[in-house]
């Protein structure tokens, strides 16, 4: 069996927050997506979002979260602030949650 190839920015040498960055930079993405770009486990991409949002601080920017929300009753989860998906809606108790978006507003390069 073949090794996966890694995707084509980090042959040129770039961190894995710089690569999320970038893929921020290019709209909005749930975990998921960021770690397909980024070519990442998707359970470790909500530690580099924590320390992306302290980075952005100093770049003048911000990393907006935008909330998850149950499939089923529609419930969103705007008090939540974690970069993580909820485990299940306290409302219906559902497990079927959309995943949280994640997007860059503000940042200079």
């Amino acid at each position: 069996m073949s090794k996966p190839t890694a995707p084509a920015a980090e042959s040129a040498g770039s961190t894995i927050r710089e690569r999320l960055y970038q893929a921020l930079r290019e709209g909005p993405a749930t975990a998921r997506d960021l770690s397909q770009r980024v070519g990442i486990p998707e359970h470790d991409v909500a530690g580099h979002l924590e320390h992306l949002a302290r980075s952005l601080k100093h770049k003048g920017g911000t990393l907006l979260i935008e909330p998850s929300r149950c499939l089923d009753c529609q419930f969103t989860f705007t008090q939540r602030h974690r970069f993580t998906r909820p485990g299940h809606c306290p409302q219906c108790r559902s497990r079927r949650i959309a995943l949280p978006r994640f997007h860059i507003e503000g940042a200079r390069d």
